[in-house]
């Protein structure tokens, strides 16, 4: 059992390692592989203290400077991060089966406070309820035994983008509006990296 435990640990590595070259700088490379490593961990709340917590719980404080810095401060690609991502695990995905499926689809991301860009009170299928929660619209590729989301865009609720104050504190970008689900859904094949993009109604 141990020594299954190693390899898929080594896997798990050896794909964070694959994804943090796209954070663009090496500081931010380990930085990113302990943010992923912390939202892996058991524990109800995923937020930057409670997981540097549980990652140094000798060093918390500058864990938490660590995680802290990196996802307010730290500029990196999440279309090039997908796009890594894609390359790493479509062939071994395409060795099970093929490609059977695009999919589009929100998911709702539970959260407990109020501050995470596009929380609000809404649907979340997570837990089949309205809740506090994020949500982002997704397009993956499915085959019969797996899914790969190969595009992602966050849903701003009209709470958060007319409220400028809350904007601004959060970081969100200016020409972020608001769209509903269904707007941000309609995808269209373009000569992007991963072949498919966010089309804007």
């Amino acid at each position: 059992m141990s020594g299954r435990v190693g390899a898929q640990e080594k896997r798990l590595n050896a794909y964070l390692e694959t994804l943090a070259r796209e954070t663009g700088h090496a500081d931010r490379r380990q930085p990113f592989q302990s943010y992923c490593t912390g939202l892996l961990l058991p524990g109800e709340r995923k937020s930057v203290e409670p997981m540097a917590a549980r990652l140094a719980p000798d060093n918390v404080r500058r864990m938490h400077q660590s995680l802290h810095h990196f996802v307010a401060a730290a500029a990196w690609r999440d279309e090039a991060m997908l796009d890594r991502a894609l390359d790493y695990v479509l062939p071994a995905m395409l060795q099970q089966g093929p490609v059977v499926a695009w999919v589009v689809d929100d998911t709702g991301l539970p959260k407990k406070g109020r501050h995470s860009v596009g929380v609000a009170r809404q649907y979340c299928g997570q837990v089949g309820k309205q809740d506090n929660c994020q949500v982002a619209v997704s397009l993956s590729v499915a085959t019969e035994s797996a899914s790969l989301p190969v595009a992602f865009r966050l849903y701003l609720p009209e709470a958060w983008a007319g409220d400028q104050a809350r904007r601004r504190r959060a970081g969100v970008p200016e020409e972020m509006a608001f769209q509903t689900r269904t707007q941000i859904a309609p995808w269209s094949r373009s000569g992007g990296r991963s072949g498919w993009t966010c089309r804007r109604a």
